[in-house]
């Protein structure tokens, strides 16, 4: 495994063009201005030398030299020590491990909701709309009083935010007016240069 990966003098990343949580990596590596070769899967088609890298067979899968991780938080928080600036970590460990833990509440709350959305099943993609509806329309009032997720600091949960806030259209969800506050914490993510880098092209036309 690792002389494959050794053959890499350029850190590489396997992502799907439209998987939010891909998205989400891609972000983190924009921010971070990282020089990267980004290869789009399609089709649930990885190449051979992928199949070998990452023993689950899941594609989001990032190789640095020797190195291969193939787990979203994982290559966020390597990303983000191996590349310290600009940080997207807190310093002190008391809001380091609140960031985590915010970070795994927006996955198991808002991520696992995914496959539900984008579900052929009518009922279940309904029933997912109204829990991200519901769950996006409670944290709104979070963003009254700091510019990003209860931090004044732009930080990983936001690169995970902003790929969900970004396809709610998409997924039909649309916000009322008493989360006002959270979409324009939207705005202010999209604006970023960076969000606009890490768009695929497929990203590109999601949001109207």
């Amino acid at each position: 495994m690792a002389s494959i990966a050794n053959r890499r003098s350029v850190m590489v990343l396997y992502s799907d063009p439209v998987s939010p949580i891909s998205h989400a990596v891609r972000i983190v590596l924009a921010e971070k201005d990282i020089n990267v070769e980004v290869n789009f899967i399609e089709d649930n088609n990885p190449p051979e030398e992928l199949v070998e890298l990452n023993p689950y067979n899941s594609l989001l899968t990032l190789i640095d030299r020797e190195l291969v991780l193939y787990e979203a938080q994982i290559i966020m928080e390597y990303l983000d020590e191996r590349f310290p600036h600009p940080p997207l970590m807190p310093v002190d460990p008391v809001a380091r491990s609140t960031n985590r833990q915010l970070r795994y509440r927006v996955m198991r709350d808002l991520y696992e909701l995914i496959d539900d959305l984008e579900s052929d099943n009518e009922i279940a993609a309904a029933n997912a709309r109204k829990s991200m509806r519901d769950n996006l329309t409670a944290i709104a009032p979070v963003f009254d009083q700091k510019p990003f997720f209860m931090s004044d600091e732009y930080s990983l949960i936001d690169c995970c935010m902003a790929p969900l806030l970004w396809r709610l259209n998409i997924y039909g969800i649309k916000l009322p007016s008493s989360a006002k506050s959270l979409v324009q914490y939207s705005e202010r993510l999209f604006a970023r240069g960076a969000f606009k880098e890490s768009l695929s092209d497929k990203e590109k036309v999601m949001y109207v």
